[in-house]
């Protein structure tokens, strides 16, 4: 197996094969940036226990779509691993449950739902917001087209880019992290600026709490990681105590001098 060098935005692509002359490394990150603000259409994908599965079913949050073939012994179990890693650490600073891991086995029809699912095992994702999937054969290559994802057959296995895609709640396709590993912020940025994106639903306090707990998670270069800052957190809170305070007293003054007019109105007001 050899790599190439990762340019700017860390591009890594597998090559399983002898000859690493066919895969053209530079249109496949062509292909994989074109395909950034493409709304992804509606397939049909069997779950690791067989169950049917359609990619609209997924919408409503964030997905992040990673590619592999459960043959390859080296780079997809790598990169699956760091992604559980940086998922782990996204979970950590946007919630559980905010977003949704999909992984697709590309090589039909052998990556069937049984192979999907000893995939996921040996990793120990038992998530119900990561899915291991088996698209059906015929969709195959539509489906990585439209995310952006080449591979080429090899004798050997196959050729292909290392990539996470990241998908809004819509469908539309919103950033592509590339490598087998990858730094904290291209990562969890993404989810973080779809998260942070995310109407508050009139009413739920829990929801207005969760997206001012998003506003403020920042990212520590030092540490590797986002945290919560408690600067900006108490800097929004003494904000919304003062705003409500003075909306608070501007109500009280309104009512006592509308009382106020109410009393010298009746008072001036000539006896019958």
């Amino acid at each position: 197996m050899s790599l190439f060098p990762r340019t700017i935005v860390s591009l890594l692509v597998l090559f399983s094969g002898t000859a690493a002359t066919a895969f053209d490394e530079k249109q496949a990150l062509k292909d994989s940036q074109a395909a950034i603000g493409r709304r992804v259409g509606d397939y049909l994908l069997l779950n690791s226990d067989g169950k049917p599965v359609r990619l609209s079913d997924l919408r409503g949050k964030p997905l992040v779509v990673h590619f592999v073939y459960t043959g390859c012994f080296q780079v997809c179990p790598t990169s699956t691993q760091f992604l559980a890693v940086a998922v782990a650490q996204a979970e950590r600073a946007i919630g559980p449950g905010s977003f949704r891991v999909a992984t697709i086995g590309f090589n039909q029809p052998f990556d069937h739902p049984a192979a999907m699912r000893d995939f996921g095992r040996k990793f120990g994702v038992s998530s119900p917001n990561w899915l291991f999937l088996a698209p059906e054969v015929e969709a195959v290559e539509r489906l990585a087209a439209e995310l952006g994802f080449r591979y080429e057959a090899t004798a050997a296995g196959f050729d292909h880019l290392l990539q996470a895609t990241i998908v809004d709640a819509d469908g539309r396709i919103y950033r592509q992290v590339y490598g087998e590993s990858f730094d904290a912020p291209l990562f969890v940025g993404p989810l973080l600026e779809l998260a942070q994106n995310t109407p508050v639903p009139q009413g739920s306090v829990q929801a207005l709490l969760d997206q001012v707990r998003l506003l403020c998670t920042v990212y520590d270069p030092v540490a590797g990681r986002y945290r919560l800052n408690y600067v900006l957190l108490v800097e929004l809170l003494v904000g919304a105590s003062v705003l409500l305070g003075g909306t608070v007293f501007l109500v009280v003054e309104w009512r006592r001098r509308r009382t106020r007019l109410t009393q010298v109105k009746l008072t001036e007001k000539p006896a019958a």
